[in-house]
């Protein structure tokens, strides 16, 4: 197969005015920085994906701001569905490229795409508001997921906003995680031997782990780091800049690369 080399940005938190501002960040020139910063790489990525949270607060005027902001892209962008997000507002407002929608829901941002033979599948893992900011992947989904994973495609991508297992962050694991991480898991079993990876956001921090075999690895924000130290009791703002990753799907295994900028 031939490599696949994508860009994986998330938590860009935009508001709905360009002086908006959050922890003490500007959401607005951070992008535009993150922006200038990807359509500069020496070699061109095949797309890129935003794990979620693109808005803060999902109202169509913030929408309507990233969208005019992401068209400085010269690469196709596919979204997640953050807990800061609204599917039925990523439909409307956010420019993606052609994919094959998994569910007939408007409420849910479920499908898949492929890029030169891989396959990438896309779960909204957005949770009622009562348990948010915790995820959850619903029945239907991990149905669809029971579905994908018997396919014969040689190679799968899983990308989701929310981490699905604990991170050693006292309160990352008692707020951030998929309530039914487990039940998540064991779905993507059956296809490990072929998943290069369950890509996701959410946690505002670049962290991997290997679970069964299976990678799970998220991105820095590209808007502000969260702290995520073993014995942290509440979230505080880390100094480290905002960033992105860079990843590889080669034919014998799967390379990140992380990528920071300086907080304009």
């Amino acid at each position: 197969m031939e490599p696949v080399y994508f860009i994986h940005i998330s938590d860009t938190h935009i508001g709905p005015t360009a002086e908006y501002e959050r922890h003490g960040r500007y959401s607005q020139p951070t992008t535009e920085q993150l922006l200038r910063e990807i359509n500069n790489l020496p070699h061109r990525p095949d797309f890129i994906i935003h794990t979620g949270d693109i808005v803060t607060d999902p109202d169509p005027v913030s929408y309507q701001r990233a969208a005019q902001l992401f068209a400085a892209l010269d690469l196709p962008i596919y979204y997640v569905n953050g807990n800061h997000d609204r599917a039925c507002d990523i439909r409307q407002y956010m420019h993606m490229p052609t994919c094959e929608w998994l569910s007939d829901d408007p409420d849910l941002l479920t499908y898949a795409f492929t890029v030169k033979g891989h396959r990438f599948v896309v779960v909204d893992g957005r949770a009622p508001d009562e348990i948010d900011p915790h995820g959850l992947v619903s029945a239907a989904q991990l149905e669809i997921l029971r579905r994908e994973v018997m396919r014969d495609d040689p190679s799968l991508t899983i990308f989701i906003h929310f981490p699905t297992w604990p991170l050693n962050s006292l309160w990352m694991d008692s707020r951030m995680l998929l309530i039914n991480g487990p039940a998540f898991h064991q779905t993507l079993l059956p296809a490990r031997d072929r998943l290069r990876g369950v890509f996701f956001g959410h946690i505002h921090q670049s962290i991997q782990t290997m679970r069964d075999g299976i990678l799970y690895a998220s991105a820095p924000s590209a808007f502000a780091q969260f702290t995520s130290w073993p014995r942290d009791l509440y979230v505080d703002i880390a100094p480290e800049p905002p960033g992105f990753n860079i990843v590889q799907l080669l034919p014998d295994q799967t390379l990140i690369r992380q990528y920071r900028f300086a907080q304009p």
